[in-house]
């Protein structure tokens, strides 16, 4: 689904170039839940916005099912983002001047792809789904941080993506709230066949996953099975 092959990612600094991501070749593949698990500064979340094509390389390639996303300009990148992937922050980054409704609405208004489904249908059916009935018109900074994620959540999945990438989930919630939304994640991977990819430092995040990608000071240093089933 999505292949790096020996991925730079560099940073000019006053003191000389900081290489924050080095030789990363990395596959994914269609229906995987995977953990990308280091400690701070590890270069973990720089590798997930890599993936996600927030970031371009400085040196190596990105393929997404078989396209060189190198030869692609920002509008043809921006176009398959909205369409492919769907993102899950630790900050949530929703917007606190639009209810929650309007949240999760708010990737199909800037999709440029022919909706096969009714938006306002499918937000309906997401809020139900994520127990949000009743917060509909709430406004996120009313919300508690567990439902700001859920909405999170069900705003990364409005346009359908084939790939969920989560980048701290739990970061910012207790432990009982954290793994409810690991459940979530779970869910996606196995009963809606998505592939899901959480960036954590946390091992018992990563152990709930089936493949834990271990990176350190930029380099993936080991590649395991999970003992999760």
């Amino acid at each position: 689904m999505i292949k790096l092959q020996n991925v730079y990612k560099e940073y000019k600094l006053d003191g000389g170039i900081f290489t924050a991501l080095k030789n990363i070749s990395l596959k994914i593949q269609k229906k995987e839940f995977s953990a990308i698990i280091g400690p701070s500064g590890s270069g973990k979340s720089t590798l997930m916005h890599t993936i996600g094509l927030l970031d371009h390389p400085s040196r190596g390639q990105i393929f997404v099912e078989d396209k060189d996303t190198s030869k692609l300009n920002d509008d043809q990148l921006s176009k398959l983002r909205n369409e492919f992937i769907g993102f899950v922050f630790q900050q949530f980054n929703l917007i606190n001047k639009l209810t929650v409704w309007e949240n999760i609405l708010l990737p199909t208004i800037y999709t440029r792809k022919k909706l096969d489904f009714d938006p306002k249908e499918k937000v309906s059916q997401l809020i139900k789904r994520f127990e949000l009935e009743g917060k509909e018109n709430s406004y996120p900074n009313k919300i508690s941080g567990g439902e700001q994620q859920r909405v999170t959540i069900a705003r990364a999945l409005i346009n359908n993506p084939e790939i969920i990438l989560a980048d701290e989930p739990t970061g910012n919630l207790d432990t009982k709230t954290g793994e409810k939304i690991v459940d979530l994640l779970g869910e996606l991977n196995r009963k809606d066949e998505l592939t899901v990819i959480v960036v954590t430092h946390e091992k018992h995040v990563a152990d709930r996953t089936r493949r834990k990608i271990y990176i350190r000071d930029g380099e993936i240093v080991e590649v395991s099975k999970s003992v999760y089933q």
